[in-house]
């Protein structure tokens, strides 16, 4: 997949030149679910996906919970500081009006699948389609307040970061409750997952989008809301193995985007090794726990860390803060890790060696 990789370097050497080069700050647009949410959840009145309370956000900045579904920052937070920008808003809590619509919004939504039907049973949550008619009236805003040529020069020199997948496994086809898994075999299910998805990252190219960033699935296996399935507390081998064939598909699915779209440059940010490596050992990062959450909290349905949740003395012993979302000190490292791989890259002129862990 060395073309996907060289698509990736260059789609963040690209953007951050650009940048420097002009006085036009950086804009990022974020699709995505729980492990990138900031906020978005807060306003929905009856979502049960939420994370507004204790002990969410106690090490982040002023630590109170804004409804991101960890202990501090977001990958998405610190990816944000690396690009030397803030971290962008939820768009749920802007005004039509708002300036900050031209600074890069946060879509992200916990509980949020590329299916509709993902995460039904959360109540309300920003589907992948929400998150794209939210982009939608995004434009809409933009065109309004600086006219219909510099909104198409606007959303054509943003980056787009999307991630999203975990719950359409998690939170669908592996819930014994829910229609998709008994409806499907995994083959089926993966293309119904890539077919739509193709549709989607259509539909955001057709309103502008041309550098996205794609974020692969982590070893889902490995999360504690699944090993707790397992009678011996290993990962979930067969879980991690429909994941790895998702992100082969997926994959595939951006090199044939490149190609049938004009000037997209579609890249493939290939999580899994690096988070595996973290689970797999946790102490060569400087982690004690990677098995169970700090919360200790681990059940396949539930697992968030409530009020009344025993929280651990350490939390930066713990690569898992609850049964399904990394730490903040987890979220650094990976962040870290994806960083370096891709300024080791820029810097070469070759296309060998290929980043550790960006596919």
């Amino acid at each position: 997949m060395i073309i996907l990789r060289l698509a990736l370097v260059a789609v963040i050497s690209s953007t951050v030149a650009a940048q420097s080069a002009s006085t036009t700050p950086l804009i990022t647009y974020i699709f995505g679910d729980s492990l990138t949410e900031v906020g978005n959840n807060n306003y929905l009145q009856y979502s049960l996906a939420r994370s507004d309370f204790p002990w969410y956000g106690i090490d982040f900045s002023g630590g109170q919970a804004t409804g991101r579904f960890t202990n501090g920052r977001t990958i998405g937070d610190i990816i944000s500081t690396k690009l030397g920008i803030p971290s962008p808003p939820p768009y749920l809590s802007l005004s039509r009006n708002d300036d900050a619509f031209l600074n890069g919004i946060n879509y992200a939504s916990g509980g949020a699948g590329i299916l509709n039907e993902t995460g039904l049973y959360f109540i309300q949550r920003l589907t992948f389609d929400d998150q794209i008619n939210c982009f939608k009236k995004t434009k809409e805003v933009i065109r309004a307040k600086i006219g219909d040529r510099a909104a198409n020069k606007h959303v054509n020199g943003a980056m787009y970061f999307i991630g999203l997948g975990s719950n359409d496994y998690v939170n669908n086809f592996l819930q014994p409750f829910m229609a998709d898994g008994q409806q499907y075999t995994h083959d089926e299910f993966v293309e119904l997952l890539t077919s739509t998805l193709d549709n989607q990252l259509t539909t955001i190219y057709k309103l502008g989008a041309r550098k996205v960033i794609f974020h692969g699935l982590g070893p889902l296996g490995c999360i504690p809301s699944q090993r707790v399935k397992s009678k011996t507390g290993m990962c979930l081998k067969r879980v991690n193995e429909w994941v790895m064939e998702f992100n082969t598909r997926t994959k595939k699915l951006l090199e044939d985007l490149n190609k049938r779209l004009p000037g997209a440059k579609f890249a493939f940010a290939d999580t899994y090794p690096a988070v595996l490596d973290l689970i797999d050992n946790p102490t060569r990062y400087g982690f004690k726990v990677a098995n169970t959450s700090c919360c200790n909290v681990d059940t396949s349905v539930g697992g968030l860390c409530l009020p009344n949740s025993k929280m651990c003395k350490n939390r930066k012993d713990f690569v898992f803060w609850d049964a399904f979302h990394p730490s903040d000190s987890a979220n650094q490292i990976l962040a870290d890790q994806l960083f370096s791989s891709l300024l080791s890259s820029s810097s070469s002129h070759s296309p060998a060696p290929a980043p550790k862990n960006i596919h």
